[in-house]
């Protein structure tokens, strides 16, 4: 088999063994990789009904062929398990010299089971695994830990830690690594918490040498890293990154707002992506990147924050904070605590709703730096208003009551990401079908969605939410590579397929990375629908009432808002281009042609197949 290394390392942290194992060509084919990978083991191993912070959950980390080797944008890998936050599949997709050393260790992926007494970080090199004391390290916040790690093994390793948020189940908390990059938004960092799990140190000596074809591979790669830096956009890329959308979403009123309320914000000039050019001190990027999105900035207290556009408008006009510099200070503490941008800004701002509307004691007003602050503290350590959110605003929703249901945003218990649906139907379908619950990394439609029309509710918009999500969600998550060359500098999606054939001598074209992405998204449906059985149904993918409900009363398209028949008419188009039914089920007919029959006969004993 070539290409892949062929080997899974497994890990039981309870009973402190690993044992390799060799996996089939016919999975690798069929899966390839990266996400993949994670939801077959997840299916496959994962008893029914396990406690996501349980021993028993497993924790994937799976890179795909194309890691190891010197690919543009190929420093990336997926970390997964069954989610905290959500109950069903969870995974995030983590740019990390991790990636690289794993793959150069001999692995293409690592499952870690069971759970330690004490708190341990794994160190692994090559074919040796050690279990090692983390007591020195554990309540560390994620820069010190990462400082302490490398003192101890060298600066040549991959790392993947949590902070405090993970230590203290927090349940979005995500998986840390090289100080900026972030991952496991339902929960990863969590379950590495449950486990007393503070770190995974990996180190491989050896290279990536099983390739089909590796001077067509080495010709190839020097090619596209010119290419990306010849790209029409490149220049402006690089000066503003993701932050150039900020501009972009006040305009067309997407900018989230007080709760996404509304879609344009009085101060949005503030923190847009001029205002950060201007004091921006340092760019970062993931490991063989050359298009690198980590601008970084300074802090109110001098220190160094890597802001992009999801962690400004969750955590700026989200909450109603117009000060670049108070933002970047809260985005620092959630990195350093280790907890999820998004869905801290999303739970901040739901506090403040809250509080306004006094449905709890607690007075926190809008763009309240200082309370904001400490209310991010107190949901890292579970403390007073914290602990009615450190399970996300679904779950505190469910607890205050009245109609904060109406405003709690989410989609399958993860918060929504920082696009405002109130008029943009093809996004908000997005959100509703994301396979790990509302996310913007499957199928960022949002930009199309105004171009082609926002009162449109067809069939073509349908379309175009599967087509991204074959590609993004699909293609970029199985490699696993870099989406951001192909949406922002139109590099051609051929030269994955390409790259993919010449690394494993297997025939690959797009329409074959098409059928595997349909295969894993149906997957990962099953998951989920055997996770909640009786409960599931269409309900589970559509987005809070509140872009129904309440119109915008601000900016240029005040008074509009999301019509309830039109989303559901999508809804419907998107089950059945999918081949599910009515109720968001696979068909027996379409897992069987998606080589899926023996999932068909397990999901039989929890719901009624067609």
């Amino acid at each position: 088999m070539k290409g892949w290394t062929g080997k899974v390392l497994r890990i039981d942290l309870s009973k402190k063994k690993y044992a390799v194992q060799e996996i089939s060509y016919d999975l690798a084919k069929n899966y390839v990789g990266g996400r993949g990978f994670a939801i077959k083991i997840l299916w496959d191993e994962l008893k029914p009904g396990t406690d996501p912070l349980s021993p028993d959950n497993k924790l994937i980390l799976a890179s795909g062929p194309l890691n190891g080797i010197t690919i543009p944008n190929a420093g990336k890998m997926v970390v997964a398990a069954k989610s905290p936050l959500t109950g069903g599949y969870g995974d995030g997709n983590i740019g990390t010299w991790t990636s690289i050393h794993m793959r150069k260790a001999g692995y293409d992926a690592i499952i870690i089971d069971g759970a330690s007494d004490k708190p341990t970080y794994i160190y692994i090199e090559d074919e040796k695994v050690d279990f090692l004391d983390a007591s020195e390290i554990w309540g560390l916040g994620t820069y010190e830990t990462e400082k302490k790690l490398m003192e101890e093994h060298g600066k040549n390793v991959g790392t993947l830690l949590i902070g405090p948020a993970g230590e203290n189940l927090i349940k979005y908390a995500t998986i840390r690594s090289m100080e900026g990059r972030s991952g496991g938004r339902p929960g990863m960092g969590a379950v590495m918490g449950s486990k007393k799990l503070k770190a995974i140190v990996i180190r491989g000596t050896k290279e990536v040498s099983n390739i089909a074809e590796p001077e067509k591979v080495k010709e190839m790669t020097q090619q596209l890293y010119k290419e990306i830096q010849k790209a029409e956009n490149y220049e402006v890329w690089m000066r503003q990154g993701t932050m150039l959308v900020h501009a972009w979403c006040q305009e067309n009123s997407v900018l989230p707002t007080y709760n996404f309320r509304e879609g344009v914000f009085e101060d949005a000039d503030k923190i847009n992506g001029d205002a950060m050019e201007r004091v921006r001190v340092k760019l970062r990027g993931c490991p063989l990147c050359n298009m690198q999105c980590g601008h970084t900035v300074l802090e109110l207290n001098g220190m160094e924050s890597e802001l992009d556009y999801e962690n400004v408008g969750m955590l700026g006009s989200n909450i109603g904070l117009g000060d670049l510099t108070k933002v970047a200070t809260l985005n620092r503490l959630a990195d350093e605590y280790g907890i999820d941008t998004i869905s801290l800004g999303s739970n901040i701002a739901f506090a403040m709703e809250a509080s306004e509307k006094g449905l709890i004691d607690e007075k926190i007003e809008w763009g309240d730096f200082e309370k904001a602050k400490e209310l991010t503290r107190q949901i890292v350590y579970k403390e007073g208003l914290g602990a009615l959110l450190a399970d996300g605003v679904k779950v505190a929703s469910e607890k205050i009551g009245h109609d904060s249901k109406n405003w709690a945003m989410h989609v399958k218990g993860l918060e929504i990401s920082a696009y405002d649906c109130h008029y943009a139907p093809a996004m908000a379908l997005a959100y509703g079908t994301s396979p790990i619950g509302a996310h913007h990394k499957d199928a960022w439609v949002i930009t199309w969605d105004v171009k082609t029309g926002r009162d449109k509710y067809v069939r073509e918009k349908v379309e175009k939410v599967i087509e991204f999500q074959r590609i993004r969600g699909g293609l970029f998550e199985s490699i696993v590579a870099c989406r951001l060359p192909w949406i922002e500098l139109g590099i051609s999606l051929e030269w994955y397929p390409r790259f993919l054939t010449a690394v494993t001598g297997t025939s690959f074209t797009l329409d074959d990375m098409f059928t595997v992405a349909d295969r894993i998204y149906s997957l990962i449906r099953a998951f989920w629908i055997r996770e909640y059985g009786g409960n599931w149904g269409r309900h589970m993918d559509t987005p809070p009432a509140r872009w129904f409900k309440e119109p915008l009363t601000k900016g240029p398209f005040a008074g509009k808002h999301l019509d309830p028949e039109g989303y559901e008419k999508l809804l419907s188009m998107y089950y059945e281009i999918r081949g599910w039914n009515e109720q968001g089920i696979p068909k027996r007919s379409t897992l069987e042609k998606l080589g899926l029959s023996d999932v068909a006969a397990e999901l039989e004993k929890y719901v009624k197949l067609e």
